[in-house]
């Protein structure tokens, strides 16, 4: 009798383990990045034009431009392991290590508009810009 108890409690030990491991995935998908419907809507039908529909949207910081750093956002068919791959709206967004401080909390959104039409990093670790908006400092 005794033995069945303690694989009952093993079991809804393991239970509760998944279950508090998917909050945790959860939630550091939710305060990692965000993805706009508009924006997850254009990486699909890219990647459909593209043909390749299992390719990730790696979304990055380098440095450059002239106030620092500049964005880095592109398909890519290479998982890395110090990278965060998440699941959003359908879309795989991967993050190199180097670049989750810098973009941490920040939404990835598509615009279409009277100035243009093109993928917009709203992040809200930018301290300043240079006057051509291709560049920020953090």
């Amino acid at each position: 009798m005794e033995e069945g108890c303690n694989n009952q409690a093993k079991v809804f030990d393991r239970a509760i383990n998944g279950i508090f491991q998917g909050v945790l995935m959860d939630q550091k998908q939710a305060t990692l990045i965000t993805v706009t419907d508009n924006a997850a809507e254009k990486v699909k039908a890219l990647m459909a034009q593209e043909g390749e529909e299992d390719l990730g949207l790696r979304i990055g910081v380098r440095p450059g431009g002239c106030s620092g750093f500049q964005y880095s956002i592109y398909f890519d068919d290479e998982i890395n392991d110090d990278d965060e791959v998440l699941e959003l709206k359908g879309v795989k967004v991967l993050i190199d290590a180097m670049s989750v401080p810098y973009i941490g909390g920040s939404e990835f959104d598509y615009v279409d508009g009277l100035m243009g039409a093109g993928f917009a990093v709203n992040n809200p670790n930018v301290q300043g810009g240079c006057g051509c908006g291709s560049s920020f400092t953090c």
